[in-house]
């Protein structure tokens, strides 16, 4: 009798489509961080301010259109991050502010941490002003802070990287139909003993997936056209992958703790409750999830020296 419900329950359709599994491994996460203030920056465009004379140009009768789907998105992503800190931390307190305020942000919120989003736009679009504010600031800021996709880019070039296609071209020279990284990749870690990777080849602390465990090997999000070529002075490379050789790299000199990554860590919660998979979503976002909480913890380890 049990065979024959075997049977017939194996020839029903999965439930868990991307992984044909007939069930969903279950694991409560726990909010094992006490407190943390992080300031959250949105590194989209908004305004014209925001705008270099060639954004102005090139965009033109545009201009109001790219605008207002930059503020779009740029909500979701900072929705995103928030619900990181706000699902990992026990008292969570969170700023959210642009990119062109973050000097004055840091310095009046004093966060804990800094985490940066993505971005739409190439920065020869970003009012080069804004752009050079931040460079000055992120040179010296001893603030712990984490750089997600565009964000990572944002550093990388911050700190004399030059950004790239995925094939190997100026982004000038090629705005649209770019090669991309999209939906779930596979990553290689190239230097797990850094503390960003607490537990990776710890097979009994169970926070890693199988593939990881097998070959030092994460599973995130990517949604990106572009990468930083390279390694910039003062970083260390984490890791990589075939299209995009800097996928993760950290500093930790001069007193600063800045990671950046280019995949989006941050997707661990988003849309759980509308996706149609969403009891598997959290299995299929949880290695960049543990990276988020990794740093978190060494944030605030970092404050403390």
């Amino acid at each position: 009798m049990l065979d024959a419900i075997a049977t017939k329950y194996e020839a029903e359709t999965l439930p868990f489509p991307f992984n044909n599994r007939p069930f969903c491994r279950y694991e409560p996460i726990e909010k094992t961080i006490k407190h943390a203030r992080v300031l959250i920056v949105n590194d989209l465009l908004r305004y014209e301010s925001d705008l270099s004379d060639l954004a102005k140009e090139e965009w033109n009768v545009t201009t109001d259109a790219k605008l207002r789907y930059e503020r779009k998105i740029s909500a979701m992503a900072c929705n995103n991050i928030a619900n990181n800190v706000l699902r990992l931390v026990q008292n969570p307190k969170t700023l959210t502010v642009h990119l062109s305020e973050v000097g004055e942000a840091a310095r009046d919120f004093n966060p804990d941490a800094i985490v940066m989003s993505g971005t739409l736009a190439d920065f020869d679009y970003y009012n080069p002003e804004q752009l050079k504010k931040f460079e000055k600031f992120i040179k010296k800021t001893k603030i712990p802070i984490l750089g997600i996709c565009g964000a990572h880019q944002l550093i990388g070039m911050s700190f004399g990287a030059p950004l790239k296609t995925l094939d190997n071209l100026k982004p000038s020279e090629k705005r649209t139909g770019r090669v991309v990284e999209y939906q779930y990749r596979f990553i290689k870690i190239t230097n797990d003993g850094d503390p960003i990777f607490e537990g990776v080849t710890d097979v009994e602390s169970g926070i890693w997936q199988d593939y990881t465990l097998q070959d030092d090997i994460l599973r995130v999000w990517q949604n990106h056209g572009l990468q930083v070529e390279g390694i910039p002075v003062g970083f260390k490379q984490l890791a990589t992958a075939y299209l995009c050789k800097n996928q993760m790299m950290v500093k930790r000199s001069d007193g600063q703790l800045i990671y950046a990554v280019q995949f989006h860590l941050e997707k661990s919660f988003e849309d759980w409750s509308k996706n149609p998979t969403r009891w598997e979503h959290p299995n299929e976002s949880r290695d960049g999830r543990v990276l988020f909480e990794n740093f978190l913890k060494l944030a605030l380890q970092h404050g403390k020296k």
